[in-house]
């Protein structure tokens, strides 16, 4: 059987084999997506203003001043016309008091159906569908959040703290299984109309240990197409800080526009951004959110900025700056908000443009309930 064959396996399969403890650029990118169309639409740049369930996501802060209902906040989205799928699910409730609050989160990202070829071939050469079967590569993570605003000496400034302790399982079939935990810590600061965040994803150091399971038929088809047989990995996720600022600018009494500017840090070496060095790379996104009377909402955004070769250039010398660009819009009705986000995953000259739908609902409680 060719190496040929197998590369679709080996590639979901393998993804760890060549980390043994060692920091990996790419690990868990599947934390990195986004949460809620709102966020997805604004380019990512939410660590400053976020102030609803996705702070959970975002900045674990920003649950500290979302209101004073529990909170349901849902998502789904389908990537690479329909091969990859991605949920969201958060559920936030606040305190009695509104000056603390809890989350819990889950993202999960799927691929289905991928076709495992790795007995197609025969001894004899021919090919048997039959021996075809489908697995899953599946990616899940929770987030248990807490956040707490704190005291200030200006009644016209608000100051917030939070975390999230995570967990992260990855399956991919049932040939791989991994299981992470980490940690993540925000704060955010409000003045009058200025807002400042700060949130430290993964500050524990993420890891993720891998264990493999294979057959011994299985064994001998890789070891025949040399192929390594993987026992035991483990990669790690170094940390990042995620600066950000944004400033509310009013026109009238009903409409306001918040402009804000993030700045990603990553530790992990050189990375393709706009500020790229070796170890700190710097990745900056930007949003804007127009609000019309707290009912309807227009957004725009602009992240990942990176340097490609031009399309049209042969020699494969000259290089331009491509970017990821959102849109969207959002519309409150009553205790119910509907957001949805238009973006592109890839590069201007080949976009790749996904349509993302979120729903949040604020939850009356009973007369006779009350938060913790």
């Amino acid at each position: 059987m060719s190496v040929k064959n197998i590369r679709l396996l080996v590639l979901f399969i393998l993804p760890a084999l060549s980390v043994h403890g060692q920091f990996r650029k790419y690990s868990n990118e599947f934390l990195n997506i986004g949460a809620g169309a709102r966020g997805l639409a604004m380019g990512g740049a939410q660590v400053a203003s976020v102030r609803d369930g996705t702070a959970g996501y975002w900045n674990p802060a920003g649950l500290a001043g979302f209101g004073e209902d529990p909170q349901l906040n849902l998502m789904h989205a389908s990537y690479f016309a329909g091969i990859g799928k991605y949920d969201y699910l958060n559920f936030a409730i606040p305190s009695s008091d509104k000056k603390r609050a809890l989350a819990v989160t889950a993202l999960r990202f799927a691929v289905d159906d991928i076709m495992n070829t790795l007995f197609l071939v025969e001894p004899d050469g021919s090919l048997n569908y039959n021996n075809i079967q489908a697995f899953s590569s599946a990616d899940y993570g929770f987030l248990f959040s807490y956040a707490q605003e704190l005291k200030t000496k200006k009644e016209d400034r608000s100051l917030r703290f939070g975390a999230n302790a995570k967990v992260i399982h990855r399956s991919v079939g049932k040939f791989a299984k991994a299981w992470g935990f980490g940690a993540d810590l925000g704060l955010q600061y409000q003045s009058n109309n200025w807002q400042w965040g700060i949130a430290a994803r993964d500050i524990t150091t993420t890891f993720n240990t891998w264990s493999f399971r294979f057959t011994d038929a299985e064994k001998e088809m890789l070891y025949l197409t040399n192929n390594e047989i993987p026992v035991r990995s483990a990669e790690l996720t170094a940390p990042r800080l995620v600066l950000g600022v944004g400033r509310r600018f009013y026109f009238g009494e009903k409409t306001s526009l918040l402009a804000e500017l993030n700045a990603d840090l990553t530790f992990d070496g050189k990375r393709n951004t706009v500020l790229s060095a070796d170890p700190v790379s710097v990745d900056p996104k930007l949003g804007l959110e127009l609000n019309v009377k707290d009912l309807f909402f227009l957004r725009a955004g602009v992240n990942n900025f990176q340097q490609a070769l031009a399309d049209g250039d042969t020699l494969n010398q000259k290089r331009v700056w491509i970017f990821q660009p959102g849109a969207g819009v959002g519309f409150r009705l009553q205790q119910a908000t509907i957001d949805y986000a238009f973006i592109n995953l890839a590069n201007q000259s080949n976009p790749l443009f996904t349509h993302v739908f979120s729903f949040r609902l604020n939850i009356k409680p009973g007369k006779n309930k009350r938060q913790f």
